[in-house]
């Protein structure tokens, strides 16, 4: 899902990762459900390296029907932004290099 900011830049990954749990709360998804950064913080609160990935996915599928200056949809793409860079850099992992050794990649290498 490829979402398009306010400068019409893609935020979000326009790929799909098999097996990722995109469930969402029947409320949030009822056609009468206006969407509101209430839902957005909701969804945010939960978010660590782990789980990065499947949030920026949730988040986008729900800000993808709101307008560009949407409130909402503003600090969805925001969180977007966040979200992809704690996937990637976000989590440090192990001590770092102690003698004889090397510390873990991280994802972006």
């Amino acid at each position: 899902m490829c979402i398009r900011d306010s400068s019409e830049s893609c935020i979000g990954r326009p790929t799909r990762l098999a097996g990722v749990s995109e469930a969402e709360s029947p409320e949030r998804t009822a056609p009468e459900h206006r969407v509101t950064e209430e839902d957005v913080r909701q969804l945010m609160g939960a978010s660590t390296p782990h789980f990065a990935l499947q949030l920026r996915e949730r988040i986008a599928k729900l800000i993808a029907p709101l307008a560009a200056e949407d409130p909402a949809r503003i600090l969805g793409e925001r969180e977007i932004r966040r979200l992809d860079a704690l996937a990637l850099d976000g989590e440090t992992r192990g001590a770092g290099a102690q003698d004889g050794q090397r510390p873990l990649a991280s994802l972006r290498d």
